[in-house]
C-alpha cells in the first residue's frame, strides 16, 4: 500500500483530494497537514511514501516546506498541487527547483464536486503510483551504454540491428502528422546509416521530471552551439511560457516559448506551448515552426511523438533526438520514425530519471544508440554536434 501525506491549508482542498485518492487502488492517505510546518512534524511521523503540497499557505508555504523536507530526505516524492495561472505556474517551477518531484493543476471551470474529484484522481493516481513504485525499488541502476571490447553489461539493452544489405531504410512520412508506420519490431531497430554525420537540429522530449532535466542539459550547452534545438515537454498553458522565460534567464542560450511562424535560429532553444503540438515546415531555406491543435496523443498536447514525425520529415539522418525522464511511452513511436529516416537517438539511463517511462521504452524498443546518465548527455550532444560538422566540413 502507497501512504500519501496531504498538505494543504485548505479544508475543502483537502477533502476533494482524500476523496480523490479514497477509491484508488493500493494507495492510502495516511495524514493531512494545513501548512508546511505541520507537515513536517507529520513525514517524520508518518513516513510517507509520496507528499501532496499545496504551495500558498500560511506559517511555511509549499516552497520553503520542500526546501526543509530536502534538507534531510532526499528521496521522498512531492507533488505540488498548483493553479493553473502566471503566480501559480512561476510558484511550481520555483518549487521544482527547490526539490519538489512533480506537479498537479487544480481544477478549473468543472461543474461539480464530484468532476472535480474526477479531475484530481486522474492527473494524481498515475503520478503517485509511478513515483512511489521508483522509490520503493530504491533507484534501479543506469541502464548501460553500449560495452567496450571484452566487457560484459550488468544489464544489456536491445541492441542495434545491423543494415540488411540491398534494403534501404524507409523514409519519414509525407506529413507531419501521419501516423507512425506499423511493423516496428520490439529490440530489432530499423536498417539506419552510420552515426557520426552532419548534425542541423537537436529536439528533446520529456515529461515527470523535465523541467530539472532539460534545465541541467540546456545549462551544459554552449552559447555558440551551431544547431537549433526544439524541446516538446509536457506542460499546460501558461506553465509552459514561464518555464521558457526560465531557461533562458538561467542557461547560455536564447529560449523561446514557440509561435506560429517562428524562425528557428542557431544557439536557440524552442519549448512547445501549452495545448499545442509543435511541427516543422520549410520555406526556403529557413525552418518555420507551426502550432498544431490537432488531437492529442499519448494523451498529450504538445506530444513528443508529433514533433519528432515532423522532426524526421524535415531534417531525416541530420537530426540527433534526445528522450529524458518521465512517464508513459511519448515518444517512442516517434524515435521509430526518426531511426527509419537515419537519425540518431540518445536516452536518459534509469538511475538518474526520475520516471524511466518514456526513455525506457525507447530504450526497450532497441531504438536508443546512447543510453547516458543526465550529468553526461549535455558534454556528449555538444561533441557530437561539432563533430558531425566537422566530418562534414573536412569532406
Amino acid at each position: 500500500m502507497i501512504s500519501v501525506l496531504v498538505v494543504d491549508d485548505s479544508v475543502v482542498v483537502r477533502r476533494l483530494i482524500v476523496d480523490a485518492l479514497g477509491g484508488a487502488e493500493n494507495i492510502e492517505v495516511v495524514g493531512t497537514a494545513s501548512n508546511g510546518l505541520l507537515a513536517q512534524a507529520k513525514i517524520d511521523q508518518l513516513k510517507p511514501d509520496v507528499i501532496t503540497m499545496d504551495i500558498e499557505m500560511p506559517q511555511m508555504d509549499g516552497i520553503e516546506a520542500v526546501r526543509e523536507l530536502r534538507k534531510r530526505n532526499k528521496t521522498v516524492p512531492v507533488i505540488m498541487f498548483s493553479t493553473l495561472s502566471a503566480s501559480g505556474a512561476s510558484a511550481t517551477l520555483e518549487a521544482l527547483s527547490a526539490g519538489a518531484t512533480d506537479y498537479v493543476t487544480k481544477p478549473s471551470n468543472v461543474g461539480s464536486v464530484t468532476e472535480s474529484i474526477a479531475a484530481v484522481r486522474e492527473q494524481l493516481v498515475p503520478k503517485i503510483h509511478a513515483l512511489a513504485g521508483r522509490r520503493r525499488a530504491g533507484g534501479a541502476p543506469a541502464a548501460p551504454t553500449r560495452p567496450g571490447p571484452g566487457a560484459a553489461p550488468a544489464r544489456p539493452y536491445p541492441a542495434a540491428a545491423p543494415p540488411r544489405a540491398g534494403l534501404p531504410a524507409s523514409g519519414p512520412p509525407s506529413r507531419p502528422g501521419a501516423p507512425p508506420p506499423s511493423g516496428a519490431v520490439p529490440g530489432r531497430p530499423a536498417a539506419r546509416r552510420t552515426p557520426g554525420g552532419r548534425i542541423d537540429l537537436l529536439a528533446i522530449g520529456s515529461s515527470t521530471g523535465g523541467p530539472d532535466a532539460l534545465t541541467k542539459v540546456l545549462t551544459g550547452l554552449p552559447s555558440d552551439l551551431p544547431v537549433p534545438i526544439v524541446i516538446t515537454q509536457h506542460m499546460p498553458p501558461v506553465f509552459t511560457r514561464m518555464f521558457a522565460e526560465r531557461l533562458d534567464r538561467s542557461t547560455p542560450l536564447r529560449v523561446f516559448e514557440a509561435a506560429d511562424g517562428m524562425e528557428l535560429a542557431p544557439g536557440s532553444a524552442y519549448v512547445a506551448p501549452g495545448d499545442f503540438h509543435l511541427i516543422l515546415q520549410r520555406r526556403g531555406t529557413a525552418t518555420l515552426i507551426q502550432l498544431s491543435s490537432a488531437p492529442q496523443e499519448n494523451s498529450c498536447r504538445p506530444a513528443v511523438d508529433v514533433m519528432f514525425r515532423s522532426v524526421a520529415a524535415l531534417y531525416g539522418a541530420s537530426a540527433y533526438a534526445t528522450v529524458l525522464t518521465g512517464m508513459g511511452h511519448d515518444g517512442r513511436s516517434g524515435a521509430k520514425v526518426l531511426r527509419d529516416a537515419g537519425a540518431e537517438i540518445l536516452a536518459q539511463d534509469e538511475a538518474t530519471s526520475v520516471v524511466w517511462g518514456m526513455p525506457g521504452a525507447v530504450v526497450g524498443a532497441g531504438l536508443a544508440d546512447e543510453v547516458l546518465p543526465l550529468d553526461r548527455i549535455a558534454a556528449f550532444l555538444t561533441n557530437r554536434v561539432k563533430a558531425g560538422r566537422s566530418a562534414a566540413v573536412a569532406r
